[in-house]
Parts: structure tokens; C-alpha cells; sequence
């Protein structure tokens, strides 16, 4: 059984904001307009270091495809029209296996030119989703290479129930000023930027498994895809994903590595050596836990400054506002009063 309702407190950096909103005001759109419309304070534009919630990402993404008639956002050469992806969504749900769902996957969007396709290759005991460039001279913007490869892992996942495992993700471009998101993008996966070409690379036998959702479940998916795709968890998880959950769960008196690594039976030594080989450590995952769930509190209920800080793993409502303070730039008052 997934959870989402346990994992609506995650939050996306101000990168990703400024990205869906990129092409937008080239076709008269007003940028504050749709922030308020998503519920996001338009001043949060100017905090590099602010973060807004999952589910008002979610609807801002939403929004901007729908006002600028554009599922790839303008990152393409053409436009992507509204209804692609919910055709791409019926053409695949009846597929017995996850290698069949991915080459069908890949075919239907190689029907489309819009700058960037994927292609589905089998090579030993790897399989691959390798993004190619489009027939065009058309240069896709970053978010384009990270909206594709965000779905493709993110769909298939939900496709099997299950966060599929990566062997590693390879980007043809260096690394951007926001990298460190791409723990996040990629669930903690192994991330190398500067290689030959983009893809995402999994072991071949995950192609076997079988497809488990239906043309019911694909109706419940199709009210909110972009929301279910952010903040879907699944029971098989990643360490990462595992340690955040307990934590998660004992923020007011969260507990020590130490403690967790007996919960999942390990020494505390190897859960740190297999975090670190998902890209994370425990005193990161703590910070995340503790400051997205600040960020869920100060934009989606009314509880004091003090109740939050203590919800948070804050003794003292002063320590609580100089952490976030160095989170987001400004003090959990003035975000709120921005929200």
C-alpha cells in the first residue's frame, strides 16, 4: 500500500519555480498572477534559498501548462498540446511487463518532434531510457532534460508500485548551481554530470516486472499526475527514504543514527556507508525532514510560531527561528505573513 498524505510536507527549491515560470511571460503570461492562482507568495521569487511545498509546485505546474496550452512548458520547438501525456498514460496501461510499457512509452512520444525523445535500449544486463536530440536545432533548456527524466523514472515507478532502483543517471551537461536537487529528483540515485550522453540506466531485470495499476487506478492518477509523481512513497524504499520516515515520524525527540540503524538492523556504520552511496547523510536527511515540515506548517495551518518549532525537534522557539532564517533568509514570521 503507497502513502501520500505522510509525505505532503516535502518541498522544491526556488530553481524549480523560476523554471516552469521560464517561458511563460514570453507569451504575455503574468508570473505573480499564476503564483497566487498556486498559492505561492510571488516575493519568493527573490530568495534563492526559499523552498515551497510539493502540492503548491504541483498546482503551479499544472496551471502553467494549462494557461500556456503547453505540457513541456515552452522548452520545445513546438507546443506540446494539453491531452498528450493522458494519451501517452492509456496507450501503455494495459502492458503486461515494465520492459513492454517502456518501449511503448518511447514510441508513442517519438511520434511527436518537440526537441528531445526517448529511446529504450537493452545492453547486457542493462537497461536504458537514453533522452536524444529531436531532428531540430532547437537548444532545450535544463528543466527540459529534468522534466523528461523526472517522469520517465517517476511513471514507471508508480506503473510497478515501486521506487525503481538506478544503477546511475547520466547528464550530458555539467552541473548546475542547483545540483544538490538532484538527490531529491532522482530519490538519492547516483547522479555524473560531463558524460557522452543523457539516460538513466536500471538493471535489465526490472524490465520483468509486471505492470500493476488499471485503467480505474490511471483515472485517480490523471485528477493530480504531477502531485502523485512528487510525493508518491511505496513500501520497497531507499535508505535514504527509510531514515527519513522515522524521522519524519519522532521529530520532537528525533532519534539518533545510532537508534535507527538498530530499527532497520544494521551497525551504524553501514547505514551511513549505504546513505552516502545514495548521496545523503543523516545530519542532511534531519535538516530536510525538519525544515520541509516547517515550510508544510507555516503555509498550511495556524499553529504558533512555538508549536511549530516544537513539532519541528526545537527546544526553543529562538533556535527554531534562526535555523530557518538560515534555510530560507528570512524568519518564519515574514514567510508566513509572504504565504
Amino acid at each position: 500500500m503507497s502513502s501520500i498524505s505522510s509525505m505532503r510536507n516535502i518541498s522544491v527549491g526556488n530553481y524549480f519555480i523560476h523554471a516552469v515560470l521560464h517561458n511563460a511571460e514570453a507569451q504575455g503570461l503574468n508570473s505573480s498572477q499564476l503564483l497566487n492562482a498556486a498559492g505561492i507568495s510571488p516575493e519568493l521569487l527573490s530568495k534563492t534559498n526559499a523552498r515551497v511545498s510539493a502540492v503548491n509546485f504541483g498546482r503551479l505546474q499544472s496551471i502553467v501548462m494549462r494557461e500556456m496550452e503547453d505540457e513541456f512548458l515552452g522548452y520545445g520547438p513546438s507546443r506540446y498540446v494539453i491531452g498528450t501525456w493522458t494519451n501517452m498514460c492509456h496507450s501503455v496501461i494495459h502492458c503486461a511487463t515494465l520492459g513492454h510499457m517502456m518501449a511503448r512509452y518511447c514510441r508513442f512520444y517519438q511520434m511527436f518532434e518537440w526537441g528531445l525523445q526517448p529511446r529504450f535500449e537493452i545492453n547486457g544486463d542493462e537497461a536504458k531510457f537514453v533522452i536524444e536530440h529531436g531532428n531540430t536545432d532547437h537548444a532545450v533548456g535544463l528543466y527540459g532534460f529534468e522534466l523528461i527524466m523526472f517522469n520517465l523514472h517517476r511513471f514507471c515507478s508508480w506503473m510497478v508500485r515501486r521506487h525503481l532502483p538506478l544503477i546511475a543517471v547520466n547528464l550530458e551537461y555539467s552541473a548546475p548551481a542547483h545540483a544538490e536537487e538532484y538527490r531529491h529528483l532522482f530519490l538519492g540515485q547516483a547522479v555524473f554530470f560531463d558524460k557522452p550522453r543523457s539516460e538513466i540506466i536500471f538493471h535489465r531485470s526490472l524490465t520483468e516486472l509486471p505492470i500493476e495499476q488499471t485503467e480505474q487506478s490511471l483515472q485517480r492518477f490523471l485528477q493530480h499526475p504531477t502531485l502523485v509523481m512528487l510525493i508518491q512513497q511505496y513500501q520497497e524504499k531507499s535508505w535514504t527514504a527509510q531514515v527519513r520516515m522515522i524521522v519524519n515520524k519522532r521529530l520532537i525527540d528525533t532519534p539518533g543514527i545510532e537508534e535507527i540503524a538498530e530499527q532497520l538492523h544494521l551497525h551504524p556504520q553501514t547505514l551511513r556507508r549505504r546513505l552516502a552511496q545514495e548521496g545523503s547523510t543523516f545530519n542532511e536527511l534531519k535538516t530536510q525532514c525538519r525544515h520541509d515540515t516547517a515550510l508544510y506548517h507555516l503555509g498550511r495551518s495556524n499553529l504558533s510560531i512555538e508549536s511549530i518549532a516544537q513539532r519541528t525537534g526545537f527546544s526553543e522557539s529562538s533556535a527554531f527561528t534562526r535555523a530557518f532564517k538560515s534555510w530560507t533568509g528570512m524568519t518564519p514570521q515574514h514567510y508566513r505573513r509572504r504565504m
